[in-house]
């Protein structure tokens, strides 16, 4: 009983400074700070350590950062966000409140930046592109690039998939219709207007859905997270062939489908595995772009992947974003591997 009333407590303190958060963010968003001011304050609201998080924050993120409303709300959130944490002593309680409140979504790369484990930048020093291999061997694989934070696109990866030819709007359409399952798992709208995956799937028109002249591009993604659409899906896929016997994939899938134009804008997965994505309709560029604490030392890459690819990378580990080039409609499903 007295744990339950300490958590009640701890939860509506959370939320008394989140409101303050919310409300000391638009205030600022208002105001015309410079960059000077602004690194005073972030250097103000630092401590004196020259590491961990808030140095990553003070020499890499921030100094990327060139849009002022942008650095305001990094500011801002930086030292509510902090308070919060010292005044009711619980980490991850703070950090499942403000990634469920609304008003604090589109903190989006802040709390992505500030909540994830550092990263180990002697995967990346040395990089100059990302690698390209062709019939890559399990041996290779597990020798190159598993678990390394190496980012791999393995040319025509996708083998003997009717993936390639199933899967269109038409079909995950129907999947979901014929399930008769509310797409109510994960899903990212990017840039759309659309709040969950059936509005995206039934509140297109045909046009715009076929990516005809002049309509409205489109870009989501979705997980899927029923199992009678895993196993409608799985008969059209099945785990890359470079992957060792022992790999196995999480049960939940990835489909990321839009128009040509921008696809996901640049983020940092908030996930614990390596994961890939099989291209089987479409072009679509990846850029890749190493974490704060990498950027003096790493690269950022651009690179395509082509129908019958697919793209390996540890997703909490790079920034990315992408951009599908005109022609077909871009899908592309992939998965965490254990």
């Amino acid at each position: 009983m007295e744990a339950a009333s300490t958590c009640g407590k701890r939860l509506e303190q959370v939320k008394k400074l989140t409101d303050q958060l919310i409300a000391l963010r638009k205030s600022a968003l208002k105001g015309g700070v410079n960059d000077e001011q602004l690194r005073e304050t972030l250097e103000e609201s630092s401590p004196a350590s020259g590491t961990g998080t808030f140095a990553v924050l003070r020499h890499g993120f921030v100094g990327r950062l060139t849009n002022p409303s942008h650095r305001v709300h990094l500011i801002v959130a930086l030292g509510g966000v902090l308070s919060v944490a010292l005044l009711v002593g619980n980490y991850e309680l703070v950090r499942d409140y403000i990634r469920r409140t609304p008003c604090l979504v589109d903190f989006g790369i802040f709390t992505e930046e500030i909540f994830r484990p550092l990263v180990d930048c002697e995967m990346c020093r040395k990089l100059n592109a990302v690698a390209i291999e062709r019939n890559l061997s399990q041996e290779t694989f597990v020798e190159k690039y598993a678990y390394s934070g190496i980012p791999v696109l393995v040319k025509e990866g996708i083998v003997n998939w009717s993936a390639m030819s199933v899967f269109s709007f038409k079909f995950f359409q129907g999947l979901y219709r014929l399930t008769g399952r509310r797409a109510n798992c994960h899903f990212f709208a990017y840039n759309t207007e659309f709040t969950t995956l059936t509005d995206a799937l039934n509140g297109m028109s045909d046009e715009r859905a076929s990516c005809q002249p002049g309509e409205k591009p489109w870009y989501f993604g979705w997980s899927n997270c029923h199992a009678g659409v895993q196993e409608q899906l799985r008969k059209h896929f099945q785990l890359p062939d470079f992957l060792p016997a022992n790999t196995e994939g999480t049960p939940m899938d990835w489909i990321f489908m839009g128009s040509p134009g921008p696809g996901a804008p640049l983020h940092i997965d908030t996930v614990e595995r390596p994961s890939w994505q099989a291209q089987v309709s479409g072009r679509k560029t990846w850029q890749l772009v190493p974490s704060a604490e990498c950027e003096a030392v790493c690269h950022s890459f651009n690179v395509t992947v082509e129908k019958g690819d697919i793209i390996f990378v540890e997703t909490n580990m790079w920034y990315h974003s992408t951009f599908v080039h005109p022609g077909e409609i871009s899908i592309a499903i992939g998965s965490e591997i254990v």
